[in-house]
């Protein structure tokens, strides 16, 4: 599965609110208020107030203005940045400028920063602590404000900044007593499961939707991002052997439903559906795109699906339509991982093949299309430096690609084998 790779360096408005399932504790139920206030002072903003480097919002806000061409800054685990936890902040805030100079350098035009990487914040949120990842520490200051900072940094470079929410994943780990005290997931332990070696919220919970919501949206408030951004992680990617524990919440919620996978892909829409309306109604211009795994269905589970034979289907796996986000317009973008080799030649999957799947399943639909880009694999897996360049080759065949994101910065700044110098060398600022 190309997913691998990824994941092993990791091992509305008010109308919305009402509808969803009362319950939920302070905290939520505060954020759901100034969710309220904040509809009004949205409503009065209207669309288009961006920094003059947005791509416009699918659904008719507007037009692309540009191709996209971004990288993923990844912190969890100190993937790509902080180098490491505990790093004096200076040092830690000149290599986020490294970076966004590298971007620039590269001509780039964007960077998906993750700020949310496991149910912690990188600016002081009421909701969560601060990560870990800055301090070493969960919950302590890391005494300047990271999201803050690359917002005003990448604005002054001309570079959209997309803010990289993970909704779900708690810890790394299975041990809740490893959460600082205040953690809501200690604070709540009926809204946690472990999993694969994880701890995970509930999305079969309505109140752990509410509040996940809630989290993200208050970055939404404070800060001039441009996008609001998720990966691949829904309900987590199955792991043999282990079952994921829902079965209290399906008791409860589940009637109606044909089975639990039914279910869980509705629990999924709803959180889709839902913040995409409550992102429009805190700031209109604020865009709203997911990035899942390459595979929606092989052709064997759906005709509609891509003629692959991938171990890993969003649909039945992670109970993820991306297919149906884009057809009912409920996101503004997808940034689909395809992360293999360009042509099958006995592979399962091929980006030769997904793309143009991408593309016919955008194609009329206002959602811009951008394609996951594996940098990575040049490192690690003896990819030729050219697999990037036949990407992009491919790519260009196809109108409805509106860009590239690769994966990740740190890759990106090293560039081995210069395969980002090479394909950099096309692009106009």
């Amino acid at each position: 599965m190309s997913q691998v790779g990824r994941r092993a360096f990791v091992a509305g408005a008010a109308g919305v609110v009402a509808a969803l399932t009362a319950a939920g504790d302070a905290v939520a139920s505060s954020g759901a208020a100034a969710r309220g206030a904040d509809s009004a002072r949205g409503s009065a903003r209207g669309h288009g107030s961006g920094h003059g480097h947005g791509h416009g919002k699918g659904h008719g806000h507007g037009s692309v203005a540009r191709e996209l061409r971004g990288m993923w800054i990844a912190t969890v685990a100190n993937l790509d940045w902080p180098s490491a936890p505990g790093r004096p902040a200076a040092e830690q805030r000149a290599q986020l400028i490294a970076y966004l100079d590298r971007a620039v350098e590269l001509r780039l035009n964007a960077v998906v920063l993750q700020v949310r990487p496991t149910a912690d914040a990188l600016w002081p949120s009421p909701y969560e602590p601060w990560a870990q990842c800055l301090t070493g520490v969960q919950g302590q200051d890391p005494g300047w404000d990271p999201l803050g900072t690359a917002v005003s940094e990448a604005h002054r470079r001309d570079l959209e900044l997309h803010a990289w929410f993970n909704p779900y994943r708690v810890a790394n780990h299975t041990d809740p007593s490893r959460l600082i005290a205040t953690h809501p997931a200690r604070l709540h332990p009926d809204w946690v499961l472990p999993y694969g070696g994880k701890l995970y919220y509930n999305p079969g919970l309505p109140e752990v939707r509410r509040f996940v919501q809630d989290a993200m949206l208050d970055a939404v408030r404070r800060y001039d991002i441009d996008a609001v951004h998720w990966d691949d992680y829904f309900y987590p990617y199955p792991v043999t052997g282990q079952v994921f524990g829902d079965d209290a919440a399906y008791a409860r919620y589940g009637a109606g439903f044909p089975d639990r996978a039914a279910w869980r892909r509705d629990n999924t829409d709803r959180l889709v559906r839902e913040t995409a309306e409550l992102i429009r109604s805190v700031k209109p211009d604020v865009r709203f795109g997911i990035s899942p795994f390459g595979v929606w269905r092989n052709v064997a589970s759906d005709p509609l699906g891509s003629d692959t034979r991938a171990g890993v289907e969003t649909y039945d796996d992670l109970y993820a339509d991306t297919r149906k986000w884009i057809k009912e317009g409920w996101i503004d973008y997808i940034c689909p991982q395809v992360y293999f080799k360009a042509q099958r030649s006995g592979q399962a999957v091929s980006y030769s093949l997904l793309v143009p799947w991408w593309a016919e399943t955008v194609r009329g639909t206002g959602v811009d299309l951008y394609i996951g880009e594996a940098l990575y694999k040049i490192n690690t897996e003896d990819w030729p430096a050219a697999e990037l360049t036949e990407h992009l080759d491919i790519a260009a065949q196809y109108p409805e690609v509106a860009g590239h994101v690769f994966f990740s910065a740190k890759v990106v700044q090293e560039d081995p084998k210069g395969a980002m110098a090479a394909i950099s060398g096309r692009w106009v600022r």
